[in-house]
């Protein structure tokens, strides 16, 4: 009699043959590479050497190092840094959303939750004006607007207790189609010309206002809610077989469907409270990375992590490089980025190339 033993599936991807640890390594390595670039590029040219040592300085607790300490400590690695976590929530979240609802073309923005957030923030500014609005009070109200969009979203998507992929989607789409209406009759209204033109930045997208208390609590929040969805990597297997595949080898895809509606939603509203609403992100990465490494989830999604964080800080340094010393909200650059891999993969979609199991 053979006993058939369950095993870890092989990578599929265009990576497939090479072990997902030596890929991981050298994601990562290329990611702090491009994080000692990044900060050095700028008005003021910086080596990676000098970077090193200031920020090396700083860790072991020595203070000031050199005269472009400000710079590099105090306005550029607040900046990369909040990049890194930024497209690495962005990249999970659109990961998690396309698991939830079963499509590849999935992502926060289907769920309305980007545009809950957007509501949520630009009601602060045309209420209390861009002058008055503190550090923390636009972050805070468009976390708010992102969980009561998610709420909602739970709300209606429920089917005899039960949550509903395909409801799921309408219901999101719905919701976001209106609450994006709310922001156009919020900017409409407001007769703030800052508040105006700090919507329209927000709208699309920046990292221009990173610090250091912002950035950490960034930080802190994608890290653990990624750290917990790497724990749950193998049900995501799982969930995209449908409710009755999952049902059949133990999983209850509502509930499963109902966690990750709260993750995917705790990491939007974290992520576009300190960066705006940056698109594409949670879209193109997941996909790129199914490309490269397959569809299990327990090698897709660390992989997704990396490709994220490294898209957002390329984009943002190109966003201050391109037209200087003008600054371009980054949305515009992921966004022209973005369409033309969509409608790559749209295609590679319709041809049955692309999938999520």
């Amino acid at each position: 009699m053979t006993v058939r033993r369950e095993h870890s599936p092989r990578g599929s991807g265009l990576l497939g043959g090479i072990p997902i640890e030596v890929v991981l390594v050298v994601l990562a390595a290329a990611l702090v590479l491009s994080a000692l670039v990044a900060v050095g590029l700028g008005p003021v040219s910086i080596s990676p050497g000098e970077v090193t040592s200031i920020v090396g300085a700083h860790l072991a607790g020595r203070g000031a190092a050199g005269p472009f300490d400000f710079i590099v400590w105090d306005l550029r690695v607040p900046r990369v840094l909040q990049g890194v976590f930024v497209g690495a929530g962005l990249a999970v979240a659109g990961l998690l959303t396309q698991a939830m609802v079963r499509n590849p073309l999935g992502e926060p923005f289907i769920l309305g939750l980007t545009s809950g957030a957007g509501v949520g923030a630009v009601l602060v500014l045309t209420t209390l004006g861009a002058g008055v609005a503190g550090l923390l009070t636009l972050p805070l109200a468009a976390f708010g607007g992102a969980v009561v969009t998610a709420l909602v979203v739970f709300g209606f998507s429920r089917t005899a207790g039960r949550i509903q992929a395909g409801r799921m989607v309408m219901t999101g789409i719905a919701v976001g189609q209106l609450l994006a209406g709310v922001i156009s009759f919020l900017l409409l209204r407001t007769k703030d010309v800052d508040a105006q033109q700090q919507i329209l930045f927000w709208i699309l997208g920046s990292l221009a206002g990173a610090q250091w208390p912002l950035t950490l609590t960034c930080a802190a929040v994608v890290l653990v809610l990624v750290i917990a969805s790497a724990g749950g990597a193998g049900r995501l297997n799982l969930l995209v077989l449908g409710d009755d595949g999952a049902a059949a080898l133990g999983l209850d895809a509502a509930r499963a469907r109902a966690v990750l509606l709260v993750v995917v939603a705790l990491l939007t509203g974290t992520v576009v409270a300190v960066s705006g609403s940056i698109g594409f992100i949670g879209l193109i990465v997941p996909n790129l990375t199914r490309l490269l490494v397959g569809a299990d989830h327990r090698h897709a999604l660390p992989v997704t992590v990396l490709l994220g964080a490294l898209v957002i800080v390329w984009s943002d340094t190109a966003a201050r490089l391109v037209l200087a010393p003008t600054e371009l909200p980054i949305g515009i650059l992921t966004a022209a980025i973005g369409v033309p891999l969509f409608l790559v993969i749209l295609r590679r979609s319709a041809a049955g190339t692309v999938g999520l199991s």
